[in-house]
């Protein structure tokens, strides 16, 4: 399941929205950050890649305006992720199609039964978005 989903989720993105999952997530992550803009460090973590990764990712956003870097004004040695006005758009246009992905091929087949099921075990594994340090 873990190998295979991802896939699954991500053919639709790339089909109607051009995205890959993972630029999916890091322009969704983004969308939900306070002022749409967050550390790369907290970025890379929230969209469970590497920062290497998460800065080459964000370099072909940053080529398609949807993203730019900025130092962070808090902290010059860390950098922000920003989502522009044009990123937003994208997300926003993406997002029905993730969630109709998700719900296709992840809630719509559980029962109520296989759910809560879903949910003891994501707690016994500790994979439940509450459970990542912060």
């Amino acid at each position: 399941m873990v190998l295979l989903l991802p896939g699954q989720l991500e053919a639709p993105l790339q089909h109607e929205a051009g995205l890959t999952l993972f630029e999916y997530m890091t322009l969704s992550h983004l969308s939900e950050a306070p002022e749409r803009r967050i550390r790369m460090s907290g970025l890379a973590f929230l969209a469970n890649g590497s920062l290497s990764r998460l800065s080459n990712v964000v370099t072909r956003l940053e080529r398609r305006g949807w993203v730019r870097r900025t130092p962070d004004p808090d902290d010059g040695r860390y950098t922000l992720a920003v989502l522009t006005d044009a990123g937003q758009e994208v997300v926003v246009a993406a997002a029905p199609v993730h969630v109709r992905s998700v719900r296709e091929l992840v809630l719509d087949p559980l029962t109520k039964a296989d759910r809560q099921a879903l949910v003891r075990i994501a707690a016994k594994l500790r994979v439940r978005p509450g459970d990542q340090p912060r």
